[in-house]
């Protein structure tokens, strides 16, 4: 009996030291908390801007990396400005951390959603493979003329701009998003999704009628760079749970963003062009897929809620094509950074209420439109 008394406050103890060493992890300050409906103009159709694969700080140390930049925020500039949309989703590889020496990458983060936040839209972000990668020094460094001046500025006094060469977590990197600006909408995921972060969901309701939403929104962290590229099982389930709990009867429409495509991408990718019935205009490489499927393709396809799924990463796609009655789409890509000469542009979607539809196309830098499709259809 006396053993069975000391082991009590062992237990104790090892539960305590468990729970500390989880909040050391995943700090308090950036605990979810239940996201807000975002509201909708009653009766307007509501529009949504996918920004994909921005890539800033690409070779930072260069001329040629900040031109990009600049390059990249006139494009979204451009889209804003012809779209007007209601919401924008950042679906990945905002930046580009593995060519970003500073101690702190929210600063490039921070001046890609600055065309966004400067006009009041409110937004969303997904982390894409090389958001949080690791700084890869250049081979080039190491030869003749050697390690070039390496410049860390500080564009604002929210963010230090030390060099470390170490990266940025994605818990930094969202706990700094949220803290710094009052638009986003982005949520890290709950503690037992980690490592992934960006698992979240939030309602597009009528402003006359919160309690009555049009869509659900759903963003999942398709991983890469610090940790493998997958949706875990864990994140499978969470959403399976999650979309049963708030939409039980798979009465309200669902979309789906993340960054890597899964393998189901493959299946119904294209061979060569982009024949009916997917819609699009450029095909010019193959699908790079996650590294494995572990089940939430299967539980997608069995809910008649999910009517798309939305990703990046590849520059060379900007298809739609279905699969079964789920739409599988990429944006376009957005950024100046990254590989690919491709024109630049960003797949908008818009939802209207009466009568209810989902459409979509691609607004180009050059304010061509294209690709037009019904994805309620």
């Amino acid at each position: 009996m006396a053993v069975l008394l000391s082991a009590v406050p062992l237990a104790i103890l090892f539960f305590t030291f468990l729970f500390l060493k989880l909040h050391l992890i995943w700090p308090e300050t950036v605990q979810s908390d239940p996201q807000p409906s975002l509201p909708a103009r009653p009766g307007l159709p509501f529009k949504i801007a996918l920004f994909a694969d921005l890539h800033f700080g690409e070779n930072a140390w260069t001329d040629w990396g900040p031109r990009q930049d600049v390059s990249s925020v006139n494009v979204m500039s451009t889209v804003l400005d012809d779209e007007t949309p209601d919401f924008v989703v950042y679906l990945g590889d905002v930046i580009t951390a593995n060519n970003i020496p500073t101690a702190n990458a929210s600063l490039y983060w921070d001046q890609a959603l600055s065309p966004t936040r400067s006009r009041g839209i409110p937004f969303a972000s997904v982390f894409g493979n090389h958001d949080d990668a690791p700084f890869e020094w250049p081979l080039e460094w190491f030869s003749a003329p050697g390690i070039p001046p390496v410049h860390c500025p500080v564009t604002n006094s929210s963010f230090s701009g030390d060099c470390s060469f170490k990266g940025t977590q994605r818990l930094q990197l969202m706990k700094n998003e949220i803290e710094q600006n009052a638009l986003s909408y982005s949520s890290k995921g709950p503690v037992d999704l980690w490592p992934s972060i960006s698992n979240y969901v939030f309602p597009i309701s009528p402003t006359n009628n919160s309690r009555s939403p049009i869509a659900y929104l759903y963003f999942l962290d398709s991983g890469g760079g610090s940790y493998p590229e997958i949706i875990s099982n864990a994140q499978s389930e969470w959403f399976k749970t999650r979309s049963q709990e708030i939409n039980p009867d798979s009465r309200v429409p669902e979309l789906i963003f993340w960054h890597i495509p899964s393998k189901a991408y493959e299946k119904v990718a294209p061979s060569s062009g982009v024949p009916k019935p997917c819609v699009g205009s450029i095909n010019k490489e193959t699908v790079a897929s996650q590294k494995a499927e572990t089940g939430i393709m299967e539980i997608l396809a069995n809910r008649t809620s999910v009517k798309a799924v939305f990703v990046g990463h590849n520059h060379g796609l900007d298809w739609c094509c279905p699969d079964n009655k789920l739409w599988l789409c990429f944006a376009r890509h957005t950024g100046y950074g990254g590989y690919g000469t491709w024109a630049r542009g960003a797949r908008i979607i818009e939802i209207s209420q009466r009568p209810f539809s989902i459409k979509s196309w691609i607004r180009m830098e050059n304010h061509d439109v294209h690709s037009k499709v019904d994805l309620s259809s």
